[in-house]
């Protein structure tokens, strides 16, 4: 850890560490509200991306702390600054920093702390301040929020009209509200509104870790149960000084890529459905469960829950299990292959996805996407080689990029990580380390601060947390990938007819659960 405290560039004052570490929270400096602006500005034009910005209680209730996390992926580190906010109010940086618009929100919601001069300064999640009396948006004590009430942007015109479609949608999925202005059938804007599923997973965190708290990681979002699993237990391996055996690090790394590989080709399937490619589809739905029953050889559960735990993993593998999977592997492998490779070959398919809600460079670089979402604009950011922790620090996966923005770039995106999962999973499984799977945790340090990024399938998992003087959570911090995909969704909609949603949608597949929490 260290930082310069003489330079005159804020950003080089900020406290730097590495992915998994806890340092004390007095190492963490306090800037000026100025300055702290400043450094997160600058930062983030010098290819720094803000991995969370949020607020946690003063000792002065008329004031309220924030703390924010850029990565700096170039240098592999993480850089750590505060301040302190008096009053209701603070200046904006979104206009200067597009890629915190969503954070100031946030706080604005939890903290009722407007950021004056935010151009889109709506609610979050639509649930009360955490401090009494002080409401951003100026509403009366007793009166509650009600989810997706607010006032949405229009487009007035001759021919133009607006289309809501949920928060109830078809099927069975998760709620969320989208609506639509269009002229005939091109798209202006649609705007996303969540919230329905808002539970409140980050203050039932506080006071842990306890019994409940790895359940609470767990079901962050259901379909990243070892991602978000992963990152709360090197959290409190981080903040317990322990050391994971070697042969649970490499097993928690098999189990994320096996979640990887269960999704992606998910998805896959789901997008050959959304342009109505059948052999695909059928293929890639059944496929997906292999992966899955993969994944319940681990533990005993295809979504993973009960094999991450602090110290380790909560289960191991007999060397019949291990040439189980590997014969499966290969079998899935093949599978996919044959399934999958009819989409790239098919002219109608590729007409579909081609040029299909494409996001420029500038604009994943402007709204801080990450995962697939990101790489498929280019964009080489993958935590598991920028900032590597467990086993990814002793092996190498490429990082897997396409530059066209579209539908397409962010399907093959995922076939490509489908490849250098399973190869990563193979190789991994023939030279498993034959130590025990798990240490003892001891009790948390008090007043630390931990930083964890885990590159879950949808981009990378951000969890942060504060302990008090007892070692207990006073703050726990959690950004799902997809609380910074949804704008990428808004965007790739702009001027593509409205029947391309179901497949943009689906070509991004975020959860309204991880960005609601």
């Amino acid at each position: 850890m260290s930082r310069d405290l003489t330079s005159n560039n804020p950003t080089m004052r900020l406290a730097t560490m590495s992915n998994s570490q806890a340092i004390d929270r007095d190492l963490v400096p306090e800037l000026s509200n100025e300055d702290f602006a400043k450094a997160i500005i600058g930062g983030s034009a010098d290819g720094d991306r803000v991995s969370a910005l949020f607020g946690l209680p003063d000792a002065d209730p008329r004031a309220v702390q924030l703390f924010a996390v850029l990565a700096d992926d170039a240098g592999s580190r993480l850089r750590l600054g505060r301040t302190r906010v008096a009053g209701d109010h603070f200046a904006s940086m979104t206009p200067a920093c597009p890629e915190v618009h969503l954070f100031e929100r946030e706080i604005a919601e939890q903290f009722g702390l407007r950021p004056d001069g935010h151009p889109w300064f709506k609610p979050v999640r639509f649930h009360r301040s955490y401090r009494p009396g002080h409401d951003a948006w100026g509403r009366p004590p007793a009166e509650e929020p009600v989810v997706g009430v607010m006032d949405f942007y229009r487009v007035d015109g001759d021919e133009v009209h607006e289309v809501a479609v949920g928060p109830v949608h078809a099927g069975i999925i998760e709620p969320g509200h989208f609506r639509f202005q269009c002229h005939g059938e091109t798209v202006f804007h649609l705007e996303i509104s969540l919230g329905y599923q808002h539970r409140g997973v980050e203050k039932s965190l506080l006071g842990g870790p306890n019994h409940r708290s790895i359940h609470y990681a767990e079901t962050l979002a259901g379909d990243t149960t070892i991602g978000h699993a992963t990152a709360y237990c090197q959290i409190v391996e981080a903040l317990a000084d322990c050391q994971k055996p070697a042969r649970a690090q490499t097993l928690r790394g098999v189990a994320l890529e096996m979640e990887r590989l269960a999704n992606h080709c998910g998805d896959l399937g789901a997008i050959a459905g959304d342009i109505g490619f059948l052999p695909t589809a059928s293929y890639c739905g059944r496929i997906r469960g292999d992966y899955l029953n993969m994944t319940a050889t681990l533990c005993g559960n295809r979504f993973g829950r009960g094999f991450v735990r602090p110290g380790g993993v909560g289960f191991d593998l007999e060397q019949r299990h291990i040439d189980d999977i590997l014969k499966r592997l290969d079998l899935a492998e093949k599978d996919s292959a044959s399934a999958i490779q009819l989409l790239w070959n098919m002219p109608s398919v590729m007409a579909r996805l081609e040029d299909t809600g494409r996001v420029t460079h500038e604009t994943a670089l402007d709204l801080g996407l990450v995962g697939p979402a990101a790489r498929a604009c280019g964009l080489e950011r993958d935590v598991r080689v920028d900032h590597p922790s467990g086993i990814y620090r002793f092996t190498h996966i490429p990082v897997s990029t396409w530059d066209s923005g579209d539908a397409f770039a962010r399907a093959y995106v995922r076939w490509l990580e489908m490849q250098r999962s399973i190869d990563f999973i193979r190789d991994q499984l023939r030279a498993l380390p034959g130590d025990t799977g798990r240490s003892e945790v001891s009790a948390l340090m008090p007043n630390q601060v931990a930083v964890c990024l885990v590159e879950g399938w949808r981009g990378e998992l951000c969890h942060v947390a504060l302990t008090d003087s007892q070692g207990k959570f006073e703050r726990y911090k959690v950004v799902d990938p997809s609380f910074h995909n949804w704008t990428g969704l808004a965007m790739a909609l702009r001027n593509q007819q409205i029947s391309d949603f179901p497949l943009c949608n689906k070509s991004f597949n975020l959860s309204y659960c991880g960005h609601d929490l």
